[in-house]
């Protein structure tokens, strides 16, 4: 008999049944890994877009106390001999200050304003260090700086708090800050502060050259030819800043070509009853290269009208070049006030600069309130942000068309009479104005002296270029 046949042992037909559901495990293990990975990035994506918030908020700031130390003169008094810093930037009241918070606060960082904002002044390479400008020493009337730090309060996290990443829940102590340093360079002296005399080359200049002789300081120089200071610096009364006289053009009024009769001033050209007395200043025309922009369309007749009107970038008023280099030049083939039973070129475009319904003051054109420093600008009933309803009819502004820059010429040879038809000259300075109105035959412009900036004749230095003869600009600090 047979012995019973016995079962062969079973073999699985898979040896790795027992691994079932590993795969799962490393799956799960993965996704709570990239899901992670993704809320970490989401919310570093997010901590970076409220650093570049806050470094906004700081550019923003700093710049803004930078316009207002610029358009406030104080440049134009580098010893403080008026002690006008102190209205400007002199503590955490001071306009200037308050201005960066308030600009500050305007940007918010993920949605929310600054918690807190810093403001210090400085000049020179000592960097800005004080709260105060009064306490920032001599290179600041030269050289102004200003710091603006911004932080911001505890920042939202949106998936991290769920792997505890940061602490505190929906909101971390995670802040965001920067700081930004803005400068305002007044040329004016600025071999004093520096190696050598550093030169300005400001855009959208005036065409209207005038000589370097204040009239209301007895015809002497607005600034030194050597050295570029400001000769008679500080707020007025006893200084240059607020000065009030008239412009004239040194031209003929019977003819179309202008042949520069004398730079002399105060004396007006030609003296007759319905000119303004004395204190005036006479001045001659730029011979303007290129097409000026953003031009309105109340003043397109030609080009000299067009550069007045809107902002001429092209023709160079570089300070401290020497006549000869092919540089800046005088037309005296243009007459701005001819002919005279017309409002002329200079008139025409000026009263569409200024937003001017007629000749005369109280036209509808910004006012500049000059009583008591600092200077306020008011807007006039024609001015278009009162137009759009964005401001009040004498509400007060910060920027105004009719705050211009013109050059000066360096009148020192002789009387300073121009030969040939379109001489060079020598730029050693520019005036920002304040155009109050146009008298009324439109010949003669009233202006207010805003800011001076001077350089010397000889200026070899690359230039500081900017829209204003005392341009601001954002720095790194050394």
């Amino acid at each position: 008999m047979l012995p019973p046949l016995i079962d062969p042992p079973r073999i699985h037909s898979n040896p790795r049944s027992r691994e079932r559901g590993f795969t799962m495990a490393l799956v799960t293990v993965a996704l709570v890994t990239i899901i992670a990975m993704a809320a970490l990035s989401i919310d570093i994506g997010t901590l970076y877009q409220a650093k570049a918030e806050a470094q906004r908020a700081a550019d923003a700031a700093a710049l803004t106390a930078a316009r207002m130390i610029s358009i406030s003169g104080i440049t134009g008094d580098p010893g403080n001999v008026s002690n006008s810093w102190q209205t400007i930037c002199g503590g955490a009241s001071s306009p200037a200050t308050l201005a960066a918070i308030n600009v500050a606060q305007q940007n918010l960082i993920s949605g929310v304003a600054a918690t807190n904002v810093t403001v210090k002044y400085g000049g020179g390479s000592g960097g800005a260090t004080s709260n105060s400008c009064t306490g920032a020493g001599p290179s600041f009337g030269v050289n102004p700086v200003v710091a603006v730090t911004v932080t911001s309060g505890k920042l939202p996290i949106f998936f991290a708090r769920v792997f505890r990443l940061f602490p505190n829940g929906n909101f971390s102590n995670t802040t965001a800050s920067a700081t930004a340093t803005a400068e305002v360079f007044n040329s004016s002296n600025s071999g004093s502060v520096a190696a050598s005399m550093i030169p300005v080359q400001p855009r959208c200049v005036k065409p209207l050259i005038i000589p370097n002789k204040d009239p209301t300081n007895g015809g002497n120089p607005f600034v030194s030819t050597a050295t570029g200071a400001i000769n008679n610096s500080g707020i007025s009364p006893g200084g240059v800043i607020g000065e009030t006289f008239s412009l004239t053009a040194d031209c003929p009024h019977n003819q179309a070509n202008c042949t520069n009769l004398d730079f002399n001033p105060p004396q007006p050209n030609p003296p007759a009853p319905h000119y303004e007395l004395p204190p005036a200043l006479q001045y001659v025309p730029a011979l303007v290269s290129g097409t000026p922009t953003a031009v309105p369309s109340c003043a397109t007749a030609d080009t000299f009208q067009e550069a007045i009107a809107g902002c001429d970038q092209t023709t160079v008023y570089t300070c401290g070049i020497p006549a000869g280099s092919g540089t800046t030049q005088v037309d005296l083939t243009e007459n701005p006030v001819f002919p005279h039973s017309q409002t002329g070129d200079t008139g025409t475009a000026v009263q569409c600069l200024i937003h001017a319904t007629a000749l005369g003051p109280g036209n509808g054109q910004d006012q500049l309130v000059s009583g008591t420093f600092p200077f306020q600008i008011q807007a006039g009933s024609d001015n278009p942000l009162v137009q759009d309803g964005l401001v009040a009819n004498n509400g007060i502004i910060t920027t105004s068309s009719s705050i211009v820059t013109i050059p000066i010429y360096d009148s020192t040879a002789g009387t300073g009479k121009l030969n040939g038809s379109q001489p060079q000259v020598t730029i050693v300075g520019f005036l920002q104005v304040f155009i109050n109105d146009l008298n009324g035959t439109g010949q003669l412009l009233n202006v207010t002296v805003m800011n001076v900036a001077g350089c010397s004749n000889n200026a070899s230095n690359s230039p500081v270029s900017g829209t204003s003869p005392v341009p601001i600009r954002l720095i790194t600090p050394p």
